[in-house]
């Protein structure tokens, strides 16, 4: 198994995901509840996050193939979808959107705010879902490395449980001006990972 598919799993999955990004979203949605509650809230987040994203890297594959589409198509189509939630990142329009949509959805939905908005759309969302079955087909069927990317799935809804229970420091160690410049540097990570889906997808289409 190369380590660079491992890493390159990794840094995608953190990246899109972005637990740290996510903290004033939980904070948001969480705002008024005990310590307790917001552990629940975060755990179960975590948990069916989790589930969805090992669901889509099992199966996301074998969905494709039933709807007749190619990895190579799908590899473009994912990779200008990670490219314009990159764009969104690196002109700050994502953290806005998904934490007035929060404040709205907790108000609407409190018993629900674990699955939504948490576990769906901000944690396993279409930029998470897109990238996972981007790595489940790189992974190409091989066991060990579909159990690798199980794996980083896992670290990844262990980083953000971390990250949610230690919402409250990290947001007033932050601030605005961390939030900011975390979420560009993590924007121009996932444009470049994403320009290279579209040129890898290119190249398995066209025989490049």
């Amino acid at each position: 198994m190369p380590l660079e598919f491992l890493i390159s799993a990794l840094v995608t999955l953190l990246v899109v995901v972005d637990p740290v990004g996510l903290v004033p979203s939980f904070l948001a949605i969480t705002e008024g509840l005990s310590k307790k509650f917001r552990r629940e809230v975060a755990l179960r987040a975590c948990l069916i996050a989790g589930a969805i994203l090992i669901g889509t890297a099992l199966f996301g594959d074998a969905l494709l193939r039933q709807l007749g589409i190619t990895l190579p198509a799908f590899r473009i189509a994912g990779g200008l979808l990670l490219f314009a939630v990159a764009f969104e990142m690196v002109l700050g329009l994502r953290l806005a959107r998904t934490a007035k949509d929060a404040e709205q959805a907790a108000e609407e939905h409190l018993h629900h705010m674990a699955a939504f908005p948490l576990a769906i759309p901000l944690m396993a969302g279409p930029g998470a879902i897109t990238a996972t079955i981007l790595l489940a087909g790189q992974a190409d069927s091989r066991a060990a490395w579909l159990t690798a990317l199980i794996v980083v799935v896992v670290v990844t809804m262990g980083i953000c449980m971390v990250s949610f229970l230690a919402a409250e420091r990290i947001g007033k160690l932050l601030r605005v001006t961390g939030n900011v410049v975390l979420s560009r540097l993590l924007g121009v990570i996932l444009a470049a990972l994403a320009v290279q889906y579209v040129v890898d997808g290119a190249r398995a289409a066209f025989g490049m």
